[in-house]
Order: structure tokens, then C-alpha cells, then sequence
């Protein structure tokens, strides 16, 4: 198993590298896994017939809906625990409290250390992007998990912070 990257040169227009060209890197997207071929898949690997899987994993949904939209934080066997939360805008008196202050539902999931693992140790395949979309270099590596960062070699609180990996995550959490 191996996670595609793709860095691609941009030019950032905000920031004290503003005007400068630099390689933002980004999991490239994959196609999304039918729920159909998904139960095919835990099918063959479980030997549980496909119309009791389908049943099986119809029936965790309706629990976890039904848990979850009560505030509980839900297990996902094998994965991890998912509830639901909000963003919300903030009021100094309480008659300005109300259900339009919400501005965003989401659904957090928290995967477990197992999970977390997995990821830290997946190889990385990097390919690289000039900014007219040429391929000037490919990275294949065995990543270890551990956070490098160039701009802060000690690794002090900075260490994994920004990007679009959202790194600094341990499995600890």
C-alpha cells in the first residue's frame, strides 16, 4: 500500500513567501469505493455472505445515526469512534441565542491507534509538478512517520505544523 502525493509549484499570494514559487504537497484524490464492492470485498475476506453483510453494516449505520444525533461518540469497529459537532457563532447576551448562529454541522472522527499506525507506516510516493504542470522529479520512500522539517531542524513546538497533512497528530490522542 503506498499514498500518493502530488506536490505542484504555485506561486503563494498571501504570506511572507508572497510572490515566491514553492511546491505545496497534497494527497492525490482516489475514486471512491462503491458500497457494493465494498461488501464484496468484506465478503471474500470474512466468508459472511453478502446479503448478511449488507444487513450487518445497515443496521451499525442506524446505531450509530441513532447514537450519534444523541451526542454520543460512536465506535466504528476496527476504525475508530466518530460523533457530531458544530461550529457555531458566538453571542454576549443569551435572548441572541438560537439555532441560526450555527454555521456548520460536521461529523469528527477520531481513528484508533491501530489506524494511526497503519498511516505513520505507509510508503509515500511523491510526484512533483513545475508550475505548467511538467513532471520534474519522483520521491518514492518508506516513510518511518517521523515529522522533518527543514525550517526548524530541532524539531521544537513548530515541528509538523501547516500543510495540508495537518501533521503533528500522535497516537497518543
Amino acid at each position: 500500500m503506498t499514498i500518493k502525493v502530488k506536490a505542484q509549484e504555485r506561486k503563494l499570494m498571501v504570506g511572507p513567501k508572497a510572490g515566491k514559487y514553492v511546491y505545496q504537497m497534497a494527497a492525490e484524490k482516489y475514486s471512491s469505493l462503491s458500497e457494493s464492492k465494498m461488501i464484496e470485498e468484506a465478503s471474500l475476506r470474512s466468508g459472511i455472505q453478502k446479503g448478511a453483510l449488507q444487513a450487518a453494516f445497515s443496521a451499525c449505520g442506524d446505531v450509530i445515526k441513532a447514537w450519534a444525533t444523541e451526542g454520543h461518540s460512536v465506535p466504528v469497529p476496527g476504525l475508530g469512534t466518530m460523533r457530531f459537532g458544530l461550529n457555531a457563532k458566538s453571542v454576549e447576551d443569551v435572548n441572541m441565542v438560537a439555532s441560526s448562529l450555527i454555521t456548520t454541522r460536521k461529523i469528527i472522527f477520531v481513528p484508533s491507534i491501530d489506524v494511526k499506525k497503519e498511516l505513520m507506516t505507509t510508503a509515500v510516493s511523491i510526484t512533483c509538478y513545475d508550475r505548467n504542470g511538467k513532471v520534474v522529479k519522483r520521491v518514492n520512500s518508506s516513510d518511518s512517520g517521523e515529522i522533518e522539517d527543514p525550517e526548524n531542524p530541532s524539531g521544537g513546538e513548530d515541528a509538523g505544523a501547516g500543510g495540508s497533512g495537518g501533521g503533528g497528530d500522535d497516537l497518543g490522542q
